[in-house]
């Protein structure tokens, strides 16, 4: 002869029990996922978790050249004629982000605000207004006074 230790209800409510503890202790697991940087160009928009970033702390001196050096896994189609949106969370805008374009940074001081609007030819042109390259990798780096805390990373392409 068997005995029911549990109804039919108790049962369900043990199996409701057991799957909740066990989400719970999924998610506490997972790592926070980093601020999201985006650059817009008419309607297509994308956007991208950061290459590097140490949840806001300074990325290691060491670390910095390699994270600039990084290739962009997001491509956005730009015309000289375009404008390029770029936009970060305001946790970036907070402690201040800077453009740099293929490794090299574009502007001295930080830009506080969490979005901002560039002319395409910015990016493809040289100060003579000749046009250089077909392709040129930006990066978005979050800094803290001197200190780089956070790399995004967008290939723009030039379209004729």
């Amino acid at each position: 002869m068997t005995v029911a230790f549990f109804s039919g209800k108790g049962r369900r409510i043990g199996v409701a029990l057991g799957a909740v503890s066990a989400g719970l202790l999924v998610l506490t697991a997972c790592d926070k996922p980093t601020p999201l940087a985006t650059v817009t160009v008419g309607d297509n928009s994308v956007n991208t978790e950061a290459a590097c970033y140490d949840n806001g702390k300074a990325l290691k001196e060491s670390e910095i050249e390699g994270c600039l050096n990084k290739k962009a896994d997001k491509t956005v189609e730009v015309s000289m004629d375009d404008k390029v949106r770029f936009g970060v969370d305001p946790e970036i805008a907070d402690h201040g982000w800077t453009l740099f374009i293929n490794g090299q940074r574009a502007e001295q001081e930080p830009y506080k605000k969490s979005y901002r609007s560039i002319p395409g030819s910015a990016f493809f042109a040289s100060q003579t207004g000749e046009t250089t390259a077909d392709e040129t990798q930006v990066s978005i780096v979050e800094t803290q006074g001197q200190k780089f805390t956070g790399v995004w990373h967008f290939l723009l392409k030039r379209t004729s």
